[in-house]
């Protein structure tokens, strides 16, 4: 198994990374390509890189955006580390043209399938960590993500929809709330239904094509559905 040669040194110099590093190689693996063909896909590598990136943009606001605080700082970092600002960095960056997907994906045209850019790019993120610091990967997710957090910064007080609830809720008295999620569908063409409760008469769904879409589509029903009805 191998990347295109041409199309992999290009990206890996646009991410500082060696073409030949294996963590890379797995960063760029989507699960069905692993399944078809029995390696490690990059589903480790995007958990780690969720908390980089994570890290790296609270990092960002802290030190250029004192204008924020404890509140619209973490709102306007909800609206960055989401999937489609990562998605625009991943397509910005051409991680769909060199990222290895299984035969139904290929077939489906779903490369460029938000859910998978912003894994991927989180899973780059976590590989630039693993092979050369911290700071390195710090650096990456910031020069990708700055022109999204200006944005983001503009209107910090209009929350995300899990933000929101769980804002309203713990002002309510009733604690966080609890998100269950199960994944369906065949591996290339993975559905996940969210199920979300903040108290035993507030219970709302959501599917999306990621865990965080469906999260945020059920958050957004329990909102309509039973606190601006």
């Amino acid at each position: 198994m191998s990347l295109l040669a041409p199309e992999i040194e290009l990206f890996s110099e646009r991410v500082g990374l060696a073409p030949t590093s294996e963590t890379l190689r797995v960063a760029l693996t989507h699960s069905s390509y692993a399944a078809e063909h029995d390696c490690e896909s990059n589903e480790r590598l995007e958990f780690l890189g969720d908390a980089v990136v994570d890290l790296a943009i609270t990092d960002l606001i802290v030190r250029s955006y004192p204008e924020l605080n404890e509140g619209s700082g973490s709102l306007v970092r909800s609206r960055v580390v989401s999937e489609a600002p990562l998605a625009r960095a991943a397509q910005a960056l051409g991680i769909g043209d060199v990222l290895l997907v299984g035969r139904g994906v290929i077939k489906e045209n779903g490369r460029e399938r938000p859910s998978l850019l912003a894994d991927a790019f989180e899973a780059v993120a976590a590989a630039i960590y693993l092979d050369k610091g911290f700071a390195a990967a710090q650096q990456f997710v910031q020069d990708c993500l700055a022109g999204e957090l200006a944005s983001a910064s503009v209107e910090p007080a209009e929350a995300d929809p899990k933000t929101r609830l769980r804002q309203w809720a713990e002002a309510a008295g009733l604690g966080a709330p609890t998100y269950e999620v199960e994944a369906t569908g065949p591996s290339h063409d993975v559905e996940f239904i969210a199920t979300v409760r903040v108290s035993a008469d507030l219970v709302a769904t959501g599917r999306g094509r990621s865990k965080k879409s469906a999260e945020a589509h059920a958050a957004q029903a329990a909102w309509e559905g039973h606190i601006s009805a």
